[in-house]
């Protein structure tokens, strides 16, 4: 076995990416304050074609050094926008036939290898600060909570690290309807 060069992946340029079919979930950043972590969703995003990232409250937006730092160059491909208010956001999305996941530790939340997402449905998924999670109001206005199984003694697992497991977990079964 060999490990395969970059000029051997086979990837599509900024250019490409922006006209290809995205994979139907919009990612919303509510009041994260880590610009590692905003530039590593912003990577997460673009490996699985996400339509669009919402920045809100105190999330930092690109151009960021810091933020680049992680995404290397995600910001350029992946559609994004700043947003102040969540809640302004998430009920605008709502209206828009959008299903809301917020993606928290929530009294009848779902885990989320529980969860099926609808044909042809487009969801957004909230993920919430790194000490606070996602605002209660956004929660409570969501139209699901999902949960990320954890069987150990932690409370919760970085934000990034929540993002990819959701948005591979979801990329995954959407591809598996498609067939």
């Amino acid at each position: 076995m060999r490990k395969l060069r970059n000029s051997e992946l086979g990837r599509i340029s900024v250019e490409e990416f922006k006209t290809a079919t995205k994979t139907p979930i919009i990612v919303v950043l509510d009041n994260i304050r880590s610009f590692n972590n905003i530039g590593s969703v912003f990577r997460t995003s673009d490996a699985f074609l996400i339509e669009k990232i919402y920045l809100c409250g105190i999330t930092a937006t690109p151009p960021s050094k810091e933020i680049h730092k992680t995404a290397l160059g995600s910001t350029e491909s992946v559609v994004w926008e700043y947003v102040e208010d969540t809640l302004t956001l998430v009920e605008k999305l709502k209206s828009e036939n959008i299903k809301v996941l917020s993606i928290e530790q929530a009294e009848n939340s779902t885990m989320l290898n529980e969860f099926t997402p609808e044909i042809n449905q487009k969801y957004a998924v909230v993920f919430g600060n790194e000490v606070k999670g996602v605002q209660q109001e956004v929660v409570s206005a969501s139209d699901k909570c999902i949960e990320i199984p954890q069987l150990g003694t932690k409370h919760s697992l970085n934000i990034s690290v929540s993002c990819g497991v959701v948005l591979w977990d979801l990329f995954s079964k959407i591809k598996k309807q498609e067939f």
